[in-house]
């Protein structure tokens, strides 16, 4: 709107309909200032740090708005110029000053909102520490709870404050970054309650300890790269610069290459010569790696040495057309630059391949877990030699991930994927000895039932890392491919459905940043309808009961939907989106139809009330199915779809969350089985789970599970402490 102020056309005749627009555009400028005005100064009354600085600024603001009202205050004027009163058409530069002291004091005020968020995520993260310093210190179960309970709430408050701040980043590395150290932090939670009750109940157990001291080692690392993203400070440990991929610095050294094109002196050739030799160096990690075959071995060090040969023709020609730009060298030298960026296309694709093909081999050798079933029995028998003869082969597995980890980073592609590479190779590296302690844990005590869910938890983390590996490896595979560009830009959003015979299906999109972030608040809400959902689920003592299984599918499919809209999970597109929506309303009316089948066992006066809940389940899984199947065009209209669906999901969920206490209820009072409330239960070493029913690996990878771990620990009494 500013710009258009500042840029209009100064023409002799002025139409009536131009007054008009110019006066509105004004009117608008200022009223919009006044409204984030409004924001800034409340932000200043609940921060007196900051109050004066943030009040002066929005002073400046309010003022620049109401100048650029007046200057534009032109509709009524049929001869501004001649008018003694300024306007825009008498004093141009008044306006451009108003414009620029607006810009300089909205940012002002953006600045000092955005230390005041800083500060609250520090804090946050202060009081965390404080929390953790007091959960190892602790010798006693029921002390032990009491902290947790308070620990497990400043973790979320930590997780939606640091969620908030990673959709707000601009830069795609910090973004990763970001998203890796929140990975940790909701992983190790499960972790850090398990290791801590072994080491509870074990307190003379040396692999106990150090298997609790290395969750809460990693949290603490975890919590500190995220105060150093947030303040954009240089991590520790990286002030040199990271070593380049060979993607990357092929990718300089092409640019370089084909910039001698326009212009001959604008680099030595010491400078390419030495951006060749960085390249090779990095391609010894493939060369010198055992799990790399022989036949991409012999091909890279053969391309290696052709790039060689390939930059010293160049260079030759190269400095002779400096000397002399004959028709001749030129066209010499551009047969040069294709010959040299074509060998290192080829390398570039040799190494990739050479990459892939390891990770695709890995991961599909190592897909049943044997290792790890095999602790699981051996620790559970006591077998102290056998679970030693295990632990060296998940060394060895360890190894090999963790060099798959290194050789992907090189042909990533994108430095938030590189990111991603580098977060996986330290989850290997830092959870292998973490089952190694656990398992010689077990294997110490091998009748112990908590000793073996900790086991279980960090078996399951190693799992589930394996299984982001497989999704990582096709997102390397589409950049290779050029199905998905550097940047996570989706310009255009038009998808009908697929299931519509009458439309063609366009190419698949999935939101943006933006657009996620716009919609995190209504996916966090879903997010924490599918936990309740779990958690009265689990009251039900018969869990093949038909309401049971419907509503955990249904919990199931909302929790995909909450990690789509955080750009995560098995959703990609938002036609994946739609078509779970489609899914998740069937099955809504299958759970109601139960609920009426159901309502035949129950007292005729108990029975109104279970058919009207089932009456508007169906009806809110109609609206749904409608909502899902309708076909939009363009990407405001898919977008406003989205929202729709998501919002629609969220209300299904809440009536589910009153629809299950509600029957259990109904069952209990009529005695229709054997009993469906589960009582209230004692400190069983089984009964925390990571991820309440968690129906896949990812569920389990991605969950906070914060809330269903208070939902255990208010409700646990302290027998084991006995």
């Amino acid at each position: 709107q500013i710009t258009t102020l500042i840029n209009h056309k100064d023409k002799p005749k002025r139409s009536d309909k131009t007054l008009q627009a110019i006066q509105r555009v004004g009117q608008a400028v200022n009223l919009a200032v006044g409204r984030f005005v409004t924001v800034g100064e409340a932000i200043a009354n609940e921060n007196h740090e900051l109050k004066e600085e943030m009040s002066i600024a929005c002073i400046e603001a309010r003022r620049a708005g109401e100048t650029i009202a007046q200057l534009t205050d032109v509709a009524s004027l049929d001869h501004p110029e001649s008018d003694s009163h300024i306007t825009i058409f008498t004093d141009k530069t008044g306006v451009v000053k108003a414009a620029r002291l607006l810009l300089s004091s909205v940012t002002k005020v953006l600045v000092l909102a955005d230390r005041i968020v800083i500060k609250q995520i520090i804090t946050s993260r202060n009081k965390v520490l404080a929390t953790m310093e007091q959960l190892e210190k602790v010798n006693s179960f029921q002390e032990f709870v009491q902290i947790f309970s308070q620990f497990g709430n400043e973790m979320v408050e930590f997780a939606h404050l640091t969620g908030d701040r990673q959709n707000d980043l601009k830069d795609e590395k910090k973004k990763a970054r970001m998203a890796a150290s929140r990975a940790v932090l909701e992983k190790c939670t499960m972790m850090l309650l398990t290791a801590s009750k072994t080491c509870l109940r074990h307190p003379d157990c040396e692999s106990a300890r150090i298997n609790k001291d290395g969750v809460f080692h990693r949290m603490r690392l975890a919590l500190e790269q995220v105060i150093d993203i947030v303040t954009d400070s240089r991590p520790k440990g990286e002030n040199e610069m990271a070593p380049i991929s060979i993607y990357s610095g092929i990718k300089e050294f092409k640019n370089k290459v084909e910039g001698l094109r326009e212009n001959l002196y604008f680099l030595s050739k010491e400078n390419l010569s030495t951006m060749l030799e960085v390249i090779l160096e990095h391609t010894e990690d493939f060369t010198d790696s055992a799990y790399t075959s022989h036949e991409h071995r012999e091909h890279i060090l053969e391309l290696s040495k052709q790039a060689k040969m390939e930059l010293e023709q160049l260079v030759s020609v190269w400095m002779q057309a400096q000397n002399q730009k004959t028709k001749d060298l030129m066209e010499d030298l551009e047969v040069a630059i294709l010959k040299t960026c074509q060998c290192m296309n080829e390398l570039k694709r040799e190494v990739h391949s050479a990459a892939t093909s390891l990770a695709a081999d890995l991961l599909k050798y190592h897909t049943d877990h044997m290792v790890l079933k095999a602790l699981k029995i051996t620790g559970v028998e006591g077998n102290l030699e056998a679970v030693a003869e295990y632990t060296c082969k998940l060394s060895e597995q360890k190894e090999q991930l963790v060099e798959m980890c290194r050789l992907l980073r090189h042909v990533s592609g994108t430095e938030p994927l590189e990111i991603t590479c580098i977060h996986a190779e330290d989850t290997f590296q830092v959870t292998g000895p973490q089952i190694i302690s656990a398992a010689e844990t077990l294997a110490l005590h091998p009748s112990s039932k908590i000793a073996k869910e900790n086991l279980e938890v960090f078996c399951e983390a190693w799992e589930s890392q394996l299984s982001d590996m497989s999704m990582l490896l096709r997102e390397i595979n589409d950049v290779f491919e050029g199905r998905r560009g550097e940047k996570r830009v989706y310009l255009s959003l038009p998808r009908p459905g697929k299931h519509n015979a009458n439309l063609k299906a366009l190419k698949p999109v999935k939101l943006d940043t933006e657009e996620q972030a716009k919609i995190a608040k209504l996916g966090l809400e879903l997010h924490l309808l599918t936990s309740d959902v779990d958690s009265e689920t689990e009251k039900w003592e018969d869990q093949e009961n038909e309401i049971v299984q419907r509503g955990q599918g249904m919990s199931s499919m909302a929790y995909s939907m909450y990690l789509f809209t955080r750009g995560e999970g098995l959703l990609k597109t938002t036609q994946d989106l739609f078509h779970q929506a489609e899914i998740f309303a069937t099955e809504g009316t299958k759970l109601a139809s139960a609920l009426h089948a159901f309502s035949d066992q129950v007292r005729v006066d108990d029975k109104p009330l279970l058919l009207l809940e089932a009456e508007k389940l169906i009806s809110m899984c109609k609206q749904l199915q409608i909502t899902a199947k309708a076909s939009v065009q363009g990407k405001s209209a898919t977008f406003t779809k989205v929202d729709a669906c998501i919002l629609k999901t969220r209300n299904v969920m809440t009536l589910l969350c009153q629809l299950l206490p509600l029957s259990c209820k109904l069952l209990r009072k009529n005695k229709a089985g054997n009993g469906c409330l589960k009582p209230a239960p004692p400190w069983r070493e089984d009964r925390i789970r990571i991820g309440t029913n968690a129906h896949t690996p990812e569920r389990r990878a991605e969950t906070f599970g914060i809330k269903s771990l208070e939902n255990h620990l208010t409700s646990m009494t302290f027998l084991e402490s006995k």
